[in-house]
């Protein structure tokens, strides 16, 4: 008589292979955090990294095209991944962690028919929040010179489809524009309203250049959940969590400041490595085994293979 096995009692913990939050839960939790004061955003460029953030304690994480480009790929930011390479990159980040992941979607790929489909993929991939720009493509890293704009029209046109699009109703819908770079903060300004209009649930305004611009993006374009991207060395002026947010930005993101530190710190590492041929003295700067392993959870992993693999187990 064949015995089967009962459950393991710990599936949440097998992060990718066990269950957790469903994606409709992620995405209202993001909403709901949207709702609630200061969201600080970290991004990610990989399974190591999402782990880390959640680890951290953060309460959402970004999967950074910029990121995807310069680490996945070892290329910069311009515009030469494709809707299947982020498709493919989302749903290893989304396996990889139980928090709510905000997906930079850049153009959306195309038109509005072509962001569809984009919002479809990505949708199902894993994201939580899909942030569409209207640069033309190919596209360019927001803190970069020499951007080109799509109409505003168009724009809307791409926003009403993308909505229209999607399966799940909670999934968010960031709009950026590229606008202050190309014209000024004026013309900024009423796209992010134009988007708004246009079914937009979050407005991104990349680059204000002083205080100032971002005093009128967040008096102007107040009611409306804001994002400001902090870019160490960029353009827009690096506040403090509270000044962001009494300026009216809720949405504080750091695309890319956990791959710039840990590309300081490998290469550091490397020039040691290269320098004396051994690591020995160098094992108090590094994770130490334990830590390398609870971060990607194996000793759970190794008791649910134990308890599976054990005979004679019932439900």
């Amino acid at each position: 008589m064949s015995t089967v096995p009962a459950p393991f009692g710990a599936a949440e913990t097998l992060v990718g292979v066990g269950h957790g939050p469903t994606l409709t839960e992620r995405r209202e939790r993001l909403r709901f955090l949207l709702s609630d004061g200061t969201l600080v955003l970290p991004g990610a460029t990989d399974g190591l990294g999402v782990r880390l953030i959640e680890r951290a304690g953060f309460d959402a994480a970004y999967a950074t095209g910029a990121g995807l480009a310069n680490a996945q790929y070892g290329v910069p930011d311009i515009g030469l991944i494709s809707l299947g390479e982020v498709a493919d990159h989302v749903d290893r980040l989304a396996s990889a962690t139980h928090l709510p992941l905000v997906v930079d979607a850049d153009t959306g790929f195309g038109n509005p028919v072509m962001a569809m489909r984009a919002a479809r993929r990505l949708e199902r991939a894993g994201a939580a929040a899909l942030q569409l720009e209207d640069q033309q493509m190919p596209k360019r890293c927001g803190h970069f010179d020499h951007h080109a704009l799509i109409p505003t029209e168009h724009m809307q046109a791409k926003l009403v489809a993308v909505r229209q699009a999607l399966e799940d109703p909670s999934t968010v819908i960031i709009a950026r524009t590229d606008a202050r770079s190309v014209h000024d903060i004026d013309e900024a300004i009423s796209r992010g309203h134009a988007y708004v209009d246009a079914g937009a649930d979050v407005i991104f305004v990349e680059a204000p250049r002083t205080v100032e611009e971002l005093e009128r993006v967040g008096r102007q374009l107040h009611g409306v959940p804001l994002v400001v991207n902090v870019v160490e060395g960029g353009k827009t002026p690096q506040l403090s969590l509270d000044e962001y947010r009494e300026l009216g930005f809720g949405v504080v993101l750091f695309a890319n400041f956990l791959m710039r530190a840990m590309l300081r710190t490998g290469a550091e590492a490397l020039a040691h490595l290269r320098t004396t041929g051994e690591t020995g003295s160098y094992v108090d700067r590094i994770a130490t085994w334990e830590e390398r392993q609870a971060l990607f959870n194996l000793p759970q992993f190794s008791a649910a293979e134990a308890h599976f693999d054990s005979p004679g187990r019932t439900a």
